[in-house]
């Protein structure tokens, strides 16, 4: 025989509220600073010896420049010059090569066409 009777079947539980229970929301931001001394400040970080802060929504670094390895950052500059005048020169080859193709398809063009015709001026005659 069953401890609680035939089936053990507990109350539904109401829904809970959406809302909070707490009154903090209800404080604005300077009574809420006083009251429970929530100074948050702006979020920092350090990484390899930069410290960065968050502002305006980005990282800004907190002594107001990069000061990384200057060895590094001039290698990367040179670098990034050599790409941009690599980058160029391809342009410039890439405009060439497609005049070029633009040139020999019209030439082609106007050989068939005159292919064509020859063709046609033959026939004609026999």
């Amino acid at each position: 025989m069953p401890l609680f009777g035939k089936s053990f079947s507990p109350k539904k539980t109401p829904p809970r509220k959406w809302a909070s229970l707490s009154n903090l929301h209800l404080l604005d931001r300077s009574t809420r600073e006083v009251e429970l001394g929530l100074e948050y400040g702006t979020p920092s970080m350090n990484l390899a010896g930069q410290s960065l802060k968050f502002e305006n929504g980005q990282w800004v670094s907190e002594s107001g420049s990069f000061m990384g390895d200057r060895r590094e950052l001039l290698r990367l500059r040179k670098r990034n010059q050599q790409l941009e005048e690599e980058n160029n020169l391809l342009r410039l080859k890439v405009d060439i090569l497609l005049d070029m193709l633009s040139e020999t398809t019209a030439e082609s063009h106007l050989m068939e066409k005159e292919l064509e015709e020859l063709k046609l001026h033959s026939r004609r005659r026999k």
